[in-house]
Formats: C-alpha cells, sequence, structure tokens
C-alpha cells in the first residue's frame, strides 16, 4: 500500500520553533567557530616565502617528465618572444633560450637514464 505522507517525525527532537538547551546551544555554537576559526593544521611544511611546493612521494621519473615538459614549454614562449625582438635583446632571448633548450637536453637524458615503471 503507498502512503501518501512520510512518517512524523519522532517525538525526541525539538519542534523547529522550541529553543535549544543552553548547554547544546554551548556545543553547537563552539563546534561552528573551531571549524571556521580554528581550521586543523597543515600537514604540508612550508617556510614563511615559500608559494609552491612539490607533492611527497612523487618518483623521479613523474618529476622528469614534468621538469621537460616545461622547460619545452619556456623554450616556445622564449623563442617566439625571440623572433620579435632586434639587436641584442634579441641576442639576449636567444641565449635564455639556449640555456633552456639544454636544460631540457639533460632532463630528457636523466629522464632516459631512469627504470621503467611498473605498471
Amino acid at each position: 500500500m503507498f502512503k501518501a505522507t512520510p512518517n512524523p517525525p519522532s517525538d525526541d527532537q525539538p519542534s523547529p520553533g522550541e529553543p535549544l538547551s543552553p548547554e547544546a546551544f554551548e556545543k553547537a555554537t563552539q563546534r561552528a567557530l573551531d571549524h571556521y576559526l580554528k581550521p586543523e593544521p597543515t600537514k604540508a611544511k612550508t617556510t614563511p616565502g615559500q608559494l609552491f611546493t612539490v607533492a611527497d612521494g612523487i618518483d623521479v621519473e613523474c618529476l622528469l617528465a614534468n621538469l621537460s615538459e616545461t622547460l619545452a614549454s619556456a623554450n616556445a614562449l622564449v623563442n617566439d618572444l625571440a623572433f620579435e625582438l632586434d639587436g641584442s635583446r634579441r641576442h639576449i632571448a636567444l641565449g635564455i633560450q639556449q640555456l633552456i633548450e639544454l636544460g631540457c637536453l639533460l632532463a630528457n637524458r636523466a629522464l632516459d637514464s631512469t627504470e621503467a615503471r611498473q605498471p
């Protein structure tokens, strides 16, 4: 048989218009304040001037792959910039591009020499 209305609430809960006991109100207030004003400390150890961190437990292959991709992106950015510049500014940008390319070659060689990750 289908029931059109749900079961009424149990009698042990206060009605919506009935005020809470002072002890229950104090406990609820303290929980809410602690939640917003006293958050749990973060587990990461950071220094005051540190903006970015690398997650713990990352394997060397993953780090080197991300380094290689980051250097390739920087290489493309400086390469585009160098061809929009003239004179000594262009030579500086091309010098930066060569340093990035050297870093990319070193990262790729290190990545090639690491053992392949087991699935």
